[in-house]
């Protein structure tokens, strides 16, 4: 079936198959997880798309990605506790960037690294209480600010998430969640710049569906599961994505 009408110019229809089939893995991976599969995507389709669409489409994509995520986990989601974040994560697209736009690329990405692997590692001290709404408030500013200028912050995010919530279901359902705002705020950012996302939405609502069908793969996963088990693969995946974060800095 000839499907390249739907298509951009710049994609074949080989690619695009590949794209669809990437999303079903990469979301089965942060729903059974907890993160990476965003990362996964980004790196992936950078070797595809031009430069100038990566980003804003990656965004569209994991919108409803996280989206479907959170939906299917949403017995899990914790409104209260999340409304906080997300009016911080507001502020922080709007206003973010007056505090970090004037650092060196490889200071922010270096800092960034540095601050989750402490996050993920080190006990809190005991008057940070991670379950606070003004630190979710805080959370959400910051994170949000740092996702404008840094692009994929899903290891940043996650961090905080794992401090704040003990069970590894409410843990994945709230970063899809909290992953949900960001990407949507960057989407709306985008367009309000001027960015054309129509010739892309076929394709990206494709990746969106099949994503939806890796959200329910990774689930049984997560279900199947010890949390021992979950929190200490998480752990480890956030500092190896922080860790290669640093070193693309570098590089």
């Amino acid at each position: 079936m000839d499907v390249t009408f739907l298509l951009p110019d710049t994609i074949p229809a080989s690619v695009a198959f590949g794209f669809v089939a990437l999303s079903f893995f990469t979301s089965a991976l942060t729903a059974a997880v907890g993160l990476g599969g965003g990362l996964v995507m980004l790196v992936v389709m950078g070797f595809f798309m031009p430069a100038a669409a990566l980003i804003p489409v990656h965004g569209l994509v994991q919108f409803g990605s996280n989206f479907g995520r959170a939906w299917h986990l949403r017995r899990h989601v914790l409104l209260r506790a999340m409304a906080p974040f997300v009016i911080g994560a507001i502020f922080g697209a709007m206003l973010g960037g007056v505090v970090v736009v004037d650092l060196p690329d490889l200071v922010l990405k270096t800092a960034l690294a540095a601050f989750v692997i402490i996050l993920t590692w080190i006990k809190l001290p005991a008057f940070v209480n991670a379950s606070s709404p003004y630190v979710f408030a805080i959370g959400g500013f910051v994170t949000t600010a740092a996702s404008i200028f840094l692009g994929a912050t899903g290891p940043l995010v996650a961090a905080f998430t794992s401090r704040a919530f003990d069970d590894r279901h409410n843990m994945v359902a709230n970063f899809a969640l909290a992953m949900t705002a960001q990407h949507l705020l960057k989407v709306v950012a985008f367009g309000a710049l001027g960015f054309a996302l129509a010739p892309w939405l076929p394709l990206a609502a494709a990746m969106i569906a099949s994503g939806y069908l890796g959200t329910r793969a990774g689930a049984v996963v997560l279900d199947r599961t010890g949390e021992a088990r979950f929190r200490i693969t998480l752990k480890v995946g956030i500092t190896l994505l922080a860790l290669e974060m640093a070193r693309r800095a570098w590089m």
